[in-house]
């Protein structure tokens, strides 16, 4: 999963003072509403970055089962569909910012080069450590490690950025998303020495820590740096810095429709458009919509498998994606919660 996902083209700030914003941002993890009329409540805007997403996550769950027909019918290796899934997407929004005019209008700042440096190394970092998890230990636990890894970190990083311990609201959604993962994606065993078993998790755990990384760094608005263009410009400096690699194992493509088409597929839907959801929703999601919101790829991932793949679902994975929907579903009752706990008197 790659999902990998980091980036601001919707939500165009409105507060006039963005640097303030920003400033505000980074004291604390969880964005402040930004209300664009009196209608509007922080509630509603972290509603609207929970269901980003959630949306980004279900996106991302398409790619693994396009990328599976990518290697099993038509050659492609895992490395070499991770950089082309990279660089399509980098190109086509950078064409589509040089088209609008974007780039020529862009103030090229400190933090926001910073921001998009720091973009680009994880998303190149996430791709060789989980693809180099791969190589090592079977992909079922690899998979586990890697996406059940980011709800914990994420809320780890939370609770140290904001100096404070873990909720039992934040924790009950986490402790969830992990058991149902777990339920999900079965226990696999594996044959490999030890010395391997734990290089396969060291890289792993290390792909979670660069996914999760992505997505706390990219909580705090840059100015001038819209999701769009974060997405674009962090991609495409990310597919550059895997393409050594890509090369090495090979990049060869054969010119047929279904894999050109797949290979489109991949760069837009479950790349571009999830990146941009993901990147988004960072912004006004609540702390635990940001740990759990994408735990929906996983399970889209499974049921588009069991649908177009012919992979059979245990009953214990079932039980797995019933806890994934109470995960996701406990997000938006606990944030109501909490909000009744903040607006009633003391």
């Amino acid at each position: 999963m790659i999902g990998s996902e980091s980036a601001e083209v919707g939500p165009a700030p409105v507060s006039h003072r963005p640097q303030e914003e920003g400033s505000r941002v980074a004291s604390t993890p969880s964005p402040p509403a930004r209300p664009t009329g009196p209608s509007e409540d922080p509630a509603q805007f972290a509603q609207r970055g929970f269901v980003l997403l959630v949306l980004a996550g279900a996106l991302w769950g398409t790619g693994g089962p396009a990328a599976a027909v990518l290697q099993s019918d038509h050659g492609l290796t895992s490395m070499s569909a991770a950089v082309y899934r990279l660089l399509i997407a980098g190109v086509a929004i950078t064409l589509v910012l040089l088209l609008m005019g974007r780039l020529r209008r862009m103030v090229w700042s400190r933090p926001l080069v910073g921001r998009l440096a720091l973009n680009g190394v994880l998303h190149a970092l996430f791709q060789l450590l989980y693809f180099g998890s791969l190589a090592l230990i079977p992909v079922g636990l690899a998979t586990l490690v890697k996406i059940g890894s980011v709800p914990v970190f994420i809320t780890a990083g939370v609770c140290i950025l904001a100096r404070r311990r873990p909720t039992v609201a934040l924790m009950i959604p986490v402790v969830l998303a992990v058991v149902g993962l777990a339920l999900l994606a079965g226990f696999p065993s594996t044959d490999a020495p030890p010395a391997q078993l734990a290089a396969g998790l060291a890289c792993a755990l290390g792909a979670g820590v660069a996914f999760s990384v992505m997505g706390l760094a990219n909580r705090r608005p840059v100015e001038g740096l819209d999701a769009l263009t974060n997405a674009g410009l962090g991609m495409l400096l990310g597919s550059l810095l895997l393409l050594p690699a890509g090369l090495a194992f090979g990049m060869a493509v054969p010119v047929e429709a279904q894999a050109l088409g797949l290979l489109l597929f991949l760069g837009l839907v479950p790349t571009v458009v999830a990146y941009l959801a993901y990147f988004m929703g960072l912004r006004t999601a609540s702390d635990t919509g940001v740990a759990v919101g994408t735990i929906a790829e996983p399970l889209t991932a499974a049921l588009l498998s069991a649908a177009l793949l012919g992979e059979q679902m245990t009953a214990l994975g079932l039980v797995g994606a019933v806890i994934l929907v109470a995960s996701m579903g406990a997000e938006p009752v606990i944030r109501r919660v909490e909000l009744r706990r903040a607006r009633s008197p003391r």
